[in-house]
């Protein structure tokens, strides 16, 4: 059966080394899923080669080349990358992988090619089933032409690195979060993206073939008049053409868009533990990056969702709204690392600055500053004295002490009971290690805060702790945003000091404009001051610099409802149960409920809360025991069972029930709740004063004491 496209053989050829199918059959596996795949995919037959067979029957007397020619006339190439793959001396090697790439650099496609959407793909199709040593790497993104763009079928534990099985004991242990399924369907999909691509060139190809067979030889005896008059109009419409756009020629041109991501870097050192390394690396450029004047830098949370991604650059660069891509690799052995990193213009794909650095782990503060000062420059952009003296004056100069805040900040980041408490261990050794190191100081105030906020620590405990931190940081270094950001919510939520928390969350963000958490606690002062609009301002900048990171759009539903902008709340809610459903708590889903019953669609709310009751404390068993009380007792009837359900809990929690108690008018019982969870920070106050669903009670005697005491008297108007 010969393939799709007249002149070609097969469809895809796919290549192996034998003894990666010798032990277990995964590639032949692989094969069968794979076409039962693409039959589901394609409606017309997909001609697939694979030769099961060593050497395809070759003998020494055959001419291999000759033997492989024709049958290597395919559309795509997909080789099965192994640890054994990328070796000159293998026959797949250099006799299928290489010969492919000359011969398919040269037929009537080429070896890349532009796909519908207009992004360019490799007709090489990589499956890669293990990590590559980096020598390997190297050899194959040099014959590829670039970095590896394919699709991982690799499963990875703490000294493992292992094809995925399509039947896993243990799915959800494969450091690499991938599923044997869907990376099948990928293949295929993108199978079918180059194959419709070609296809399209092939048909377009032939059209201006037969139109310029076709055409009237009469053409070539125009008249004369008809060529002057030709003539007439081109002197004319060039003579328009440039009356509009010479002068445009010497206008000042366009400023550049001075945007960029930073996507993960790869870790190639062969040991999941090392991966926040990498992360560090691309945390601390991207500080550096914060620093320089008009760049605006995507923040490192929301580009982590990109790790071991199918998606292009360009679709990347579009989907997080910049003009330019930084990516590389990161590998530790020791006391060496080796650092590579490109920049990338998202619009052309061209690569606009690209370096390998080979370097102890002492110069690794040198080749940071390195990275960001050429993005910068590449940029238009540049990193002053002053920008690179206040980087270097909140760094250590300690590798190891650098090393073990890495490492906070990698727990940091998870946002866990369990993150938290490793990342102070680790804080708490760096600055043993460096005793002036002050950004390990903001990191280690930054926790406690959050530990102290979700009640994990005591409150009081920790946040005295966390400000002890803070003020060393600031003795260290004034200028620190970390430190004047974490400094702002200790004013916000423990000492109600909203003026002084302004400042110090005014002046973070105008430190490092790029800081997401400094937008981030200053929106929640604005919220409880009840300025709508500048909240809704600092969400914004917010989110635009870090996209999809979660409680940001938990925040934006809510400052949404506080307005009774009741369907952009409802919006978020939506985005964010498809962003990160396990974030979709009952905090979403009961905002949905409480929405839903506000518009009146009851039948809406119900579905809502039935979502919520599996995240919350009142989980009960029997999913039709929401629905009865409805159908017996109404709406209201299940909010007196969630407010009886939560009375019974060992610690109620007194927002919900003043909430609860105020949608019902319950003014006596809504009151005392309110008293109560003033008496319950930081989580008590925080939604009072600018919660419509407490309007009606504003001017009571012991609404206005509370408000009082929290000295937001002034702030009592809506802007």
């Amino acid at each position: 059966m010969a393939s799709l496209i007249p002149g070609f053989e097969y469809d895809i050829f796919i290549s192996y080394r034998q003894k990666d199918n010798k032990h277990d059959s995964w590639v032949t596996e692989f094969v069968e899923n794979l076409k039962g795949e693409l039959e589901s995919t394609f409606k017309e037959e997909i001609n697939v080669y694979f030769d099961i067979n060593p050497f395809d029957g070759l003998l020494e007397t055959h001419d291999v080349d000759e033997s492989l020619k024709e049958k290597l006339k395919c559309l795509i190439f997909i080789p099965i990358i192994s640890r054994t793959y990328c070796d000159p001396k293998s026959f797949a090697w250099e006799n299928e992988f290489k010969a492919f790439i000359r011969q398919a650099s040269h037929d009537s496609f080429g070896l890349k090619v532009k796909l519908p959407n207009g992004n360019v793909a490799n007709r090489v199709l990589p499956v890669q089933i293990h990590e590559l040593d980096t020598d390997d790497k190297q050899l194959l993104e040099n014959e590829l032409g670039g970095f590896i763009r394919g699709i991982e079928f690799i499963y990875k534990e703490p000294g493992v690195n292992r094809p995925l099985r399509s039947d896993e004991d243990a799915p959800q242990d494969n450091l690499n979060g991938t599923i044997y399924r869907n990376q099948i369907n990928k293949v295929a999909n993108a199978a079918k993206e180059i194959i419709v691509a070609l296809k399209k060139h092939n048909q377009l190809s032939n059209e201006i073939a037969e139109q310029d067979q076709g055409k009237d030889l009469s053409y070539k005896n125009k008249s004369i008049k008809t060529k002057i008059i030709s003539g007439i109009l081109m002197v004319l419409a060039l003579f328009i053409l440039g009356y509009f756009t010479i002068p445009a020629m010497f206008k000042k041109s366009e400023t550049i868009d001075k945007s960029i991501a930073v996507l993960p870097f790869v870790n190639l050192s062969n040991d999941p533990e090392q991966e926040y390394f990498s992360d560090g690396i691309v945390e601390t450029i991207l500080n550096y990056l914060f620093k320089a004047g008009d760049l605006e830098v995507i923040s490192g949370t929301s580009t982590k969702r990109y790790k071991n991604t199918d998606l292009t650059i360009k679709e990347i660069a579009k989907e997080l709204k910049v003009n330019s891509i930084l990516e590389g690799s990161v590998q530790k052995v020791g006391n060496n690392v080796r650092i590579t990193a490109q920049l990338i213009d998202a619009k052309t794909d061209v690569h606009l600055w690209s370096k390998i650095y080979d370097r102890n782990i002492s110069d690794i503060f040198l080749i940071q500053s390195e990275v960001a000062q050429n993005v910068a420059s590449e940029l238009k952009t540049t990193l002053t004295s002053s920008d690179r003296e206040q980087v270097e004056k909140s760094q250590t100069r300690n590798p190891e002490a650098y090393n073990l805040y890495l490492q906070g900040r990698f727990f940091w980041n998870k946002r866990t009971k369990y993150g938290l408490d490793r990342s102070v261990e680790y804080f708490e050794k760096a600055i043993a290690t460096d005793p002036q190191y002050a950004l390990a100081y903001a990191g280690l105030a930054d926790a406690y805060f959050i530990q102290a906020y979700w009640g994990w620590i005591p409150w009081n405990d920790g946040v005295a702790k966390s400000k002890e931190m803070t003020l060393k940081a600031l003795d260290i270094d004034k200028n620190l945003a970390e430190a004047h950001t974490v400094l702002g919510a200790l004013l916000n939520y423990k000492e109600f000091n909203w003026e002084e928390a302004r400042k110090e969350l005014q002046l973070a963000t105008k430190l490092n404009p790029n800081f997401v958490t400094a937008h981030h606690y200053y929106s929640e002062l604005l919220n409880i001051l009840r300025q709508n609009d500048e909240a809704r301002e600092q969400i914004n900048i917010a989110l635009k610099l870090d996209p999809y990171l979660p409680v940001l759009h938990v925040l934006s539903s809510g400052y949404y409802y506080n307005q009774g902008k009741l369907k952009e709340s409802l919006e978020e809610c939506f985005l964010l149960e498809g962003l990160d459903p396990e974030y979709s708590n009952r905090l979403i889903y009961g905002r949905e409920f409480n929405i839903y019953y506000e518009q009146k669609e009851n039948n809406k709310a119900i579905e809502a809360l039935q979502k919520a009751l599996y995240f919350d404390t009142l989980k009960v068993t029997g999913s039709n025991i929401v629905i009865d009380i409805f159908n017996k007792s109404g709406i209201d009837g299940i909010w007196n069972w969630m407010i009886d359900k939560e009375l019974k809990t060992r610690k109620p929690r007194p927002v919900f029930l003043a909430q609860a108690y105020s949608l019902l008018g319950k003014k006596e019982e809504a009151l005392h709740w309110i008293e109560k969870s003033f008496e319950n920070p930081p989580h008590g106050f925080a939604g009072i004063n600018n919660n419509p669903d407490y309007n009606w009670l504003r001017h009571e005697p012991r609404f206005q004491a509370i408000i009082k005491k929290l000295g937001l008297t002034e702030y009592q108007t809506p802007h």
